[in-house]
């Protein structure tokens, strides 16, 4: 039932995907602001009260659903976990900002490009070049493509199901809404939202590395996320980041990132110490690792779920 909920749900975004502002994501947005306004008076404990209680509202009624469904029939607990998926997946949320920032450039339109990038990372554009605008534009759907999509397999494969899939949506979330904003930032409220969220996706992100390695330049990939992860200031990211960047033998990040915590070397010196290098190996990103990345994210979701598909037919024959 795993395999062909995602499976289904895939196929029904490809052909009306989800709005990035509909009613369900608006309704969780309107749901986390009035948790915090409600919950915030300065401490943790009060964001790690609030962080629990916007799950139990979710996932209880999900499971609660479920239950009901595969009381009544198979096939209705089925139709249920595919609307969960649909609500949960975010495969086509994003694409058209790299689709079109990929258009832009490949027509010269720089400035086109750069207004799209900003839009779609929040990030001042002013000033990238064809290169910046082509590295960012593939960290943000190596990024996103996982948080999006692989993240959510994983816990929709493990034993909570549908509610696992929310719960890792809504996880992802609420670690942005309640640190990310202005009045918010080094908040004491929203440190438990990042820490859950951080354990929540710890197994996901390097599955998500693996699977990029496995259908990339695994060597490379490998050895980038060994030696240059550490290297983001977001573990995750950083896992994810190299381990992509190195199957597509390109060099993500930006010089600050790559050089977080690593002391600058004198660029005249001979590397004969064995002391890693300074920056990643692989090329600069340019229009044709767009191409690339495209290509990277579906070998990926194949793997994933040829994966899935082995999973469901071992339980099936268990």
């Amino acid at each position: 039932m795993t395999f062909l909920s995602i499976l289904f749900a895939l196929l029904f975004e490809q052909l009306k995907p989800l709005r990035a502002d509909n009613p369900v994501y608006g309704g969780i947005k309107q749901m986390a602001a009035r948790m915090e306004a409600s919950f915030n008076a300065g401490q943790e404990g009060h964001g790690r009260m609030a962080w629990i209680a916007v799950m139990l509202i979710l996932l209880v009624p999900t499971l609660a659903i479920y239950w009901v469904c595969a009381k009544i029939s198979p096939l209705l607990a089925l139709a249920w976990n595919i609307l969960v998926v649909y609500l949960t997946l975010g495969f086509r949320h994003y694409s058209h900002y790299f689709t079109s920032i990929q258009l832009a450039l490949n027509s010269g339109d720089e400035a086109a490009a750069r207004s799209l990038l900003a839009e779609w990372t929040r990030q001042d554009t002013t000033g990238l070049g064809v290169n910046d605008i082509s590295r960012m534009a593939v960290e943000k759907a190596l990024v996103t493509t996982h948080r999006n999509v692989f993240g959510v397999f994983f816990w929709f494969a493990m034993p909570l199901g549908p509610a696992g899939a929310i719960m890792y949506r809504v996880a992802e979330y609420l670690a942005r809404a309640w640190n990310e904003p202005e009045h918010l930032k080094n908040e004491p409220f929203g440190r438990f939202a990042a820490r859950a969220f951080y354990w929540i996706d710890w197994v996901p992100a390097r599955l998500t590395a693996i699977a990029f390695a496995v259908v990339g330049n695994f060597e490379d990939a490998i050895y980038a996320w060994r030696n240059f992860a550490h290297r983001w200031q977001d573990e995750a990211i950083g896992i994810i980041l190299s381990a992509g960047g190195g199957a597509m033998g390109l060099r993500l990040g930006t010089a600050r990132e790559n050089a977080a915590d690593v002391p600058v070397a004198d660029a005249a010196a001979v590397d004969t110490t064995g002391i890693e290098p300074e920056t990643p190996p692989g090329e600069e990103a340019t229009v044709r690792a767009l191409q690339s990345t495209v290509g990277l994210v579906w070998r990926a979701l194949l793997l994933w779920m040829l994966l899935l598909l082995l999973l469901s037919f071992a339980v099936w024959l268990g």
